[in-house]
């Protein structure tokens, strides 16, 4: 989206050094990691992006412009290590277990594996010392979905978290064909609309996938609390205010979502190798042979929108909203920021962290690169690419991060954005409904191998019953009775105990 933007001295002075003294190394002993010529600690900075890796002069350039601002400020410098996103898990893995030095680094959705396999530091007596800004940003309610048995071991990223669903559309064919899309409220007022749409366009697939085995029609069920599973693959869940865990896939809302999408696929008004494509939304809405898909955004429809408008070719697109944002655990954890158990520096890696959140300088660097070569700043304070360059052109821009790069709320906007947005999307992050077991985390590794086998069979059903390409009249039962051969109520179970206990110490 456009908001997308909004994804290392020789002398210090004596009041650097008392304030670096409350943050000092853990052993009491000189850091390995400190410049051999200075007294900087040194780290590495580790994130993934989603655009362009730069050239390492590029990059040395961006470096520099950082470390300017946290020599004096923290007396630290920074390597920064981009990693495309589809590499990113495993290199950082690799990278930890084989003992190169990475000391900061983001869960990416996997923030109970990071913590379970020993690769974070426990932050908790740091927090006041080295990131007390943060802490003070962020709040107890934020923070505390990266607790896990009372220890601290992340940072979410400050950005807006609540997760909207909605149908994104052709404008055109919309107006073509005297579709009031206002008048779609849930997911139940798509069907007519996607009829009206075969009517006129016979060959047309009128709804697309949002990605490979999911209609989206799964992101309209509202008021989920997927336990810290994978949004993908949930197992027991949790549904509004009851605090019951439950089988996902035997509640009378997953049932109606099935026999919905089935109706769907019949009629031939989804895409027929939905379940199967590896295709995305945005591909498929290049097409000619589309109308809309379903989704789940964090910003406004209009927004929305019009971010996504440059990835299906410039066609014109509207959004409307088909259900409310509701937060959990796994909203506010999926992209967290820890200090690796690994590092030597773990003070200082914490005050680099401190400074994503907190200096506007920081974390525009980090997100746009330098100004006027990789971005221009606009008389109204947003920021566009130079002339005649774009994302894939400029040296450096990790635009597309901008959701998962500290503080979204300190980065500039794009030039086409609302500035109203980031009102609206601090307040919804506000006043979102939140679950009940919020701060709750889930250890599965009790139930490691359940875990390994019922996500097997959802592999093998769920993307055929979200795209209606199986028969939920027969394949429903036949699913369940799979996945408790697989051990679900072993995992709604352990679940369930977990969860009183933690209700307990509340």
């Amino acid at each position: 989206m456009k908001k997308m933007k909004k994804i290392t001295a020789a002398i210090l002075t004596i009041s650097m050094i008392a304030g670096l003294s409350a943050c000092g190394t853990s052993d009491g002993e000189e850091s390995s990691t400190k410049d051999a010529s200075t007294d900087y600690d040194k780290i590495v900075y580790a994130y993934a992006t989603f655009n362009n890796i730069p050239e390492s002069d590029t990059l040395d350039t961006v470096e520099e412009e950082i470390n300017k601002i946290t020599r004096e400020k923290i007396g630290v410098e920074v390597e920064l290590m981009p990693i495309a996103i589809s590499d990113y898990s495993s290199k950082v893995n690799l990278s930890l277990q084989g003992g190169d030095q990475i000391d900061v680094f983001e869960s990416l959705g996997d923030f109970n594996t990071s913590v379970s396999s020993s690769m974070a530091y426990d932050l908790t007596d740091l927090m006041d010392t080295c990131a007390p800004e943060t802490k003070a940003l962020l709040g107890e309610d934020l923070l505390n979905a990266c607790v896990k048995d009372s220890k601290l071991y992340g940072i979410p990223t400050y950005k807006p978290y609540a997760l909207t669903p909605m149908v994104i559309y052709k404008q055109e064919i919309a107006d073509e064909l005297g579709i009031d899309m206002t008048q779609v409220k849930s997911i139940y007022d798509l069907t007519d609309v996607l009829r009206k749409v075969k009517e006129a366009y016979p060959n047309m697939a009128p709804l697309v996938p949002v990605s490979q085995g999911t209609s989206g029609i799964n992101l309209t069920i509202g008021n989920v609390d997927y336990l810290t599973d994978d949004y993908n693959y949930p197992k027991g869940i949790l549904l509004g205010d009851d605090m019951t865990v439950k089988d996902y896939y035997s509640t009378e809302e997953f049932t109606n979502a099935c026999s919905l999408v089935r109706t769907w696929y019949n009629e031939g008004l989804i895409l027929q190798d939905a379940a199967t494509t590896t295709s995305t939304s945005t591909e498929l809405m290049s097409a000619d042979n589309s109308f809309c898909y379903v989704a789940a955004y964090s910003y406004p429809t209009e927004d929305t929108a019009a971010s996504l408008e440059p990835q299906v070719g410039g066609t014109s697109l509207g959004a409307v909203q088909i259900g409310d944002a509701y937060l959990d655990t796994t909203s506010i954890n999926a992209v967290s920021w820890m200090v690796s158990s690994t590092s030597k520096v773990p003070e200082a890696a914490l005050k680099f962290l401190n400074l994503t959140f907190t200096d506007k300088d920081i974390v525009n660097l980090l997100v746009y690169g330098i100004k006027d070569r990789d971005y221009v700043l606009n008389d109204d304070g947003s920021v566009s690419y130079p002339e005649g360059l774009d994302a894939a052109t400029v040296p450096y821009t990790a635009q597309l991060c901008s959701g998962t790069l500290g503080n979204f709320f300190n980065m500039y906007q794009m030039g086409t954005s609302n500035p109203e947005s980031l009102v609206w999307e601090e307040e919804q992050n506000q006043t979102a409904k939140k679950s009940p077991a919020m701060g709750f985390t889930f250890d599965s590794s009790l139930v490691k191998t359940e875990y390994t086998s019922v996500t097997n069979v959802i592999q093998q059903y769920l993307p055929g019953l979200l795209c209606g390409s199986i028969d939920p009249e027969t394949a429903l039962s036949e699913f369940r009775g799979k996945l408790a051969a697989a051990g679900l109520d072993k995992i709604i179970t352990e679940k369930q105990k977990q969860l009183d206990e933690w209700l307990a110490k509340k």
